[in-house]
């Protein structure tokens, strides 16, 4: 049996600490969407672990288009409109450079991967986006205490997909998935810090953070899009059938469908609330 990972324990521990930050701070809502960020990337993981050859691609299309499309759909109602209302042209700055640092901080990225660590790149890959989701989700609820709880848990609807397929990768490798608790920990502790920061009154800077904010998620969202491609993390899995082209094939349909019903779940909630 692999060893449990110390760091993963660590990032438990932390978390663990800085909720009781959190709630002497009032900050129930960062609480609630950091541990269910870690919950649904630790939950996912340890299924991931588990499952061995038998990871199915048509459940990795669903997970990654539901998660995807709630995300693009949360940040567009939820963030976007109030980038704008702060200053039209500073928030559409912020969103061009959210996206735009997205792509290159993800790009660039990727070069660490191939630098001799003693950590896991996967794990190290997802531990920064972790912490960089986690700071802005906090900066956001921290100045932004109306906001509700919808667009926290589409923020971080992804980890549950990302932990599985992490986790999957491990397994296969004959390494800890438990290391995984550390980028599964990483929303809640870097979004309570963060959330403890209170932005100047002044509108051109409030733009430009919450454009960057919104540009940030939307580029992950667009990220985790289930392209069924060849070389992707969906085709990956789907290799393992007997026929992965007609797989891929009829896994696009799925992915479609997929992305439009994470879009709609949050119209929905966002009807309900705003009904009620």
């Amino acid at each position: 049996m692999p060893r449990f990972s110390r760091l993963g324990l660590a990032g438990f521990a932390a978390l663990v600490v800085l909720s009781g930050l959190a709630m002497s701070a009032g900050l129930d809502k960062v609480l609630t969407v950091g541990w269910v960020a870690f919950g649904a990337m630790a939950g996912a993981a340890a299924l991931g672990a588990r499952g061995g050859e038998a990871a199915h691609a048509k459940k990795l299309v669903w997970a990654f288009g539901l998660a995807s499309g709630a995300m693009i759909t949360s940040a567009a109602v939820f963030i976007v409109p109030d980038a704008i209302g702060h200053h039209p042209k500073f928030g559409g700055f912020g969103i061009a450079l959210g996206v735009l640092t997205g792509f290159g901080a993800h790009t660039v990225g990727h070069r660490a991967t191939h630098l001799d660590v003693p950590f896991d790149h996967a794990a190290v890959e997802l531990t920064a986006h972790s912490f960089a989701a986690g700071a802005i989700i906090g900066l956001v609820y921290g100045n932004l205490p109306d906001l509700g709880l919808l667009l926290g848990l589409a923020i971080v609807s992804h980890k549950g997909p990302a932990g599985y397929v992490a986790a999957h990768r491990l397994e296969r490798a004959g390494k800890p998935a438990s290391v995984l608790l550390l980028p599964a920990a990483g929303v809640g502790i870097a979004a309570t810090l963060s959330a403890l920061l209170q932005l100047p009154s002044n509108d051109a800077v409030n733009g430009l953070v919450f454009g960057f904010a919104a540009g940030v998620f939307l580029h992950v969202a667009m990220d985790f899009l289930p392209r069924c491609e060849l070389g992707g993390e969906v085709y990956e899995v789907a290799q393992l059938s007997d026929d992965a082209h007609q797989l891929l094939d009829e896994l696009r349909v799925h992915a479609v469908a997929s992305t439009a019903l994470g879009a709609l779940v949050v119209f929905v909630g966002w009807a309900t609330v705003a009904g009620s």
